[in-house]
């Protein structure tokens, strides 16, 4: 849990629209906003990061009353006026009263699964059912849809090249086996769909990995737990990585902002550490465990002969690990968050060094806990 003295102020936006002349929002602050996925790990602060923009009136769609409490007491001390309504996506009914009269949609509800079935229904049908309810909603201003940076294709990029919007999007869903990168693609094309055939106006933000307090597993841009040792993957790599609070921050002003409509950003933060350093922090910080490191030619090839083997057996070793995996996860790349920053007016509000030692913390207090 975090202490008092840890806590990240931020200023409101009322505020900082007030002292920059920034009169640039699509809403104002007390139209109704809706927040699917509200008590997960991003939404949650996404919820608390409108409150602090000064946002009055906002809807929470939660699947459980998990975290509830926690959304609450942040309601209370805020004095904001906060409507929860607990359903599944999947129902039509459920979506309809979640949109109604609402001016304002951030989307962070998806499929995490294990299995293609599960992505797909619970980010792409559940996106469409929400969809549809918004097209009998006239007040709508925006619906801003919550991605992944794992959607893009590292496969088809080289080592060493830049990640940014334009870069080519995942393709061979089966070859990869990423379910979750499955559902997210399938869930970007439904967004685009609906702008095309029905003229809803929407924003894609596709945040990398995101981390902070309440996150509790290392991300496996890092490495793999897999083998019963952990393996290091990153080497020397750059971590696409985005602290909770700047990802939350990046989410609500890219949803605000005027003149974003179709638009698609990456969110990732600025001073980003190599997977080596980040992993070296976090055995001296949180403790220390065994690790080995696999340069990625020789992960690479490893893959390889994974789904040589795959191929051969006809299925009975499903490809989990295969080239198009390895390619975009641990493959040297560079990546912008150049456009985000550019037309949103967006910047990293806590650096590496205050998050990365608010994270640790979480950490260590969690296995002691334990």
């Amino acid at each position: 849990m975090l202490r008092a003295d840890q806590t990240i102020m931020i200023t409101s936006g009322a505020d900082i629209a007030r002292d920059s002349g920034r009169s640039d929002w699509i809403i104002g602050t007390d139209d109704q906003i809706l927040v699917t996925g509200a008590n997960g790990f991003i939404g949650s602060k996404v919820f608390e990061t409108l409150l602090e923009y000064g946002f009055t009136r906002i809807r929470c769609f939660v699947r459980s009353n998990r975290n509830l409490s926690k959304l609450k007491q942040i309601a209370e001390r805020l004095k904001a006026e906060v409507d929860f309504i607990e359903g599944n996506l999947l129902s039509r009914d459920d979506c309809l009263r979640a949109a109604r009269d609402v001016s304002l949609i951030y989307h962070l509800a998806a499929g995490t699964g294990k299995s293609f079935a599960h992505c797909f229904m619970n980010s792409a049908v559940a996106t469409r059912n929400l969809l549809d309810a918004t097209l009998k909603e006239t007040k709508l201003r925006r619906f801003l849809s919550v991605s992944s940076l794992a959607v893009y294709s590292g496969f088809q990029i080289r080592h060493g090249d830049l990640i940014n919007e334009t870069c080519p999007i995942e393709s061979e869903h089966m070859a990869r086996f990423d379910p979750y990168c499955y559902g997210k693609v399938k869930q970007d094309e439904m967004v685009m769909a609906y702008s095309r055939e029905h003229g809803v106006p929407y924003v894609i933000i596709r945040p990398g990995p995101v981390y902070g307090p309440g996150k509790k597993a290392l991300t496996g841009r890092v490495g793999l737990d897999t083998f019963g040792i952990f393996l290091h993957l990153g080497g020397s790599n750059r971590l696409p990585l985005i602290f909770v609070d700047n990802c939350a921050e990046a989410i609500v002003l890219s949803g605000i902002v005027e003149g974003m409509d179709g638009e698609v950003f990456i969110a990732v933060d600025d001073d980003l550490p190599t997977s080596r350093e980040f992993l070296r922090l976090y055995k001296k910080n949180v403790g220390h465990f065994p690790s080995i490191y696999l340069p990625y030619p020789i992960f690479y090839f490893l893959n390889w002969l994974w789904e040589k083997y795959s191929n051969w057996s006809e299925g009975q070793l499903p490809p989990v690990f295969n080239r198009r995996s390895c390619a975009t996860y641990y493959q040297k790349q560079i990546y912008s968050n150049r456009k985000l920053k550019e037309l949103t007016g967006w910047s990293p509000r806590v650096p590496f060094k205050e998050a990365s030692r608010l994270y640790f913390e979480f950490m260590k207090d969690g296995r002691r806990e334990r």
